[in-house]
């Protein structure tokens, strides 16, 4: 059924990878108005600089320098002492340690989580492994015993710091097999002491419980999966009067601030750097024909996107279903109040799904409604989330939120929970518009960087253990209550302030039509 009045709630992530040429025009900050009967807006790329020096992610490496072992000369280049390209080979031969270097860690990171864009986890495993021989061979022809041990101790650390970043990498075989093999040869000079050894031990079981537990959550969230919303039942019709509300849960707008967040945070903590990097890969696969991002690992990044749409569909159904209008201002004017608070505590998230569900077209309509509202606070929120210069308002606050975090005295300060939308509109852009490989062939590492940058800060804002006392009767509500399906919205919106113009007749009509219909 087509309706003249289309509810839209905010773009999910499919929307995100469905059209290039959409995609062109938000990049140059087209179709950015915030109006109430409209969904919340796109958004196009943010260009911070890339990498200062308190982020740049080639700080000096811990034992030496490096330009590319042999053939891999002169296939890096830096710039004021910075990595900005280089030859696939040349990258992963700057990511094996040697006997007098080994690779900063934020390099570690950045390459490891970017090559899965050009080769899949377990061939950069195998190629580490045959640079491994090769540097062992080199050793063992030399006599060089020492070195050889020291050599050993470097790669198992290297693995160690790839197992705890990424051990999503080694679920399929190949990658175990490989893993196996490298550890299998680097003990073979631990003889004597077996600290090595020790070392390995506790890495691989660290590894296998680390797996464990994903793969337990995995499927944990795939039995709580619904096929359409991860959310309760979708109603097509008004519930009974004498149903509970979400007033008659919580009454506090504080406390159900709080528990929003305990949500945001339960939530978006099974987000990994990986499946962000599918925003990546599965447009070079899409663009290339050939499946390097595999979106059906994407179900942790769905789950938090639908998490947004179904709060701003709760809120549009807890202020649509109401009979009375004094009631339905006074439930306008909690989830202000609701919003406000989460800004305070950084959770932006949930605020612009709260501001997303008062935008609805049901229930930005409700003019008389609406006009009993003191709409100064709901005013300051539109002005946090206006759009205009790329939604310059927003990320004022959210660096001034993650500015409070970095000097947080408690656990309260350090909350930041982004616009994930947002964040992720903003990789995905800075993707498009930056090529993967620079005109001499090189791998533009510099775009890596930045993402790799932005990526490690939101994983950093993800690890935040929330401080607010969970309230389980009150994290039920939110999670389990019913939501009006978007006819339903319409209905209920039109029985409580009648259609006004000759298109919300037709639409009133169209609806009462089709659902006396359905009830036949």
């Amino acid at each position: 059924m087509t309706l003249t009045l289309a509810l839209t709630p905010c773009a999910t992530l499919k929307d995100i990878f469905a059209d290039g040429t959409r995609a062109e025009k938000l990049s140059k900050g087209e179709d950015l108005k915030l109006q109430r009967a409209e969904t919340m807006p796109q958004t196009s790329v943010v260009f911070s600089s890339i990498l200062g020096p308190s982020c740049s992610g080639q700080g000096q490496p811990g034992m030496g320098e490096r330009g590319g072992g042999a053939g891999g000369s002169g296939d890096l280049i830096f710039q004021d002492g910075r990595l900005i390209s280089g030859s696939l080979e040349a990258l992963m031969e700057h990511l094996v340690p040697t006997v007098d270097y080994y690779p900063d860690r934020t390099y570690i990171f950045t390459f490891l989580l970017s090559s899965r864009v050009f080769i899949p986890p377990h061939d950069l495993l195998a190629r580490v492994g045959q640079l491994c021989v090769e540097q062992r061979q080199q050793l063992e022809a030399g006599s060089e015993k020492a070195k050889l041990k020291s050599f050993s101790a470097k790669i198992v650390q290297l693995l160690k710091e790839w197992t705890e970043a990424f051990p999503f990498d080694f679920q399929d075989e190949k990658a175990m097999a490989e893993l196996k093999a490298i550890t299998h040869r680097v003990t073979q000079c631990d003889e004597e002491n077996g600290t090595v050894k020790k070392a390995i031990s506790q890495m691989t079981q660290s590894l296998l419980l680390s797996l464990a537990a994903r793969s337990q959550l995995q499927e944990l969230r795939e039995k709580l999966r619904s096929p359409a919303m991860d959310k309760g039942p979708v109603l097509k019709a008004k519930p009974p009067a004498a149903q509970k509300d979400i007033l008659g849960v919580c009454c506090d707008p504080l406390v159900l601030a709080q528990q929003l967040t305990h949500i945001e945070l339960e939530r978006v903590s099974s987000i990994h750097p990986e499946d962000l990097m599918q925003i990546v890969s599965h447009m070079d696969s899409r663009d290339k024909h050939r499946c390097r991002g595999d979106m059906t690992k994407t179900y942790s990044l769905e789950a938090y996107d639908n998490w947004f749409n179904c709060l701003s569909m709760l809120v549009a159904t807890e202020v649509c279903r109401v009979v009375k209008k004094k009631h339905r201002t006074r439930m306008l004017e909690f989830f202000i109040d609701v919003a406000r608070e989460c800004f305070n505590i950084g959770n932006f998230n949930s605020m612009m799904a709260i501001i997303s569900g008062m935008n609805l077209s049901p229930v930005a309509r409700l003019k008389k409604t609406w006009s009993k509202v003191k709409t100064a606070k709901f005013d300051v929120l539109e002005h946090h989330m206006d759009p205009s210069s790329n939604f310059c308002n927003y990320r004022t606050a959210l660096q001034g939120a993650t500015q409070r975090s970095q000097t947080a005295n408690s656990s309260r300060e350090k909350i930041v929970i982004p616009v994930f939308n947002l964040f992720v509109k903003d990789i995905y852009f800075l993707h498009k518009i930056h090529t993967n490989h620079l005109p001499n062939g090189h791998i533009n590492f510099k775009k890596f960087w930045e993402i790799s940058r932005q990526i490690h800060e939101f994983m950093t804002w993800t690890q935040v253990e929330c401080p607010f006392e969970k309230d389980k009767k009150i994290q039920s509500y939110l999670l389990t209550a019913p939501i009006y399906s978007e006819e339903a919205l319409f209905i209920a919106s039109f029985e409580s302030e009648g259609p006004e113009n000759h298109m919300e007749k037709d639409s009133w009509k169209t609806l009462r039509k089709a659902y006396s219909n359905s009830d036949s």
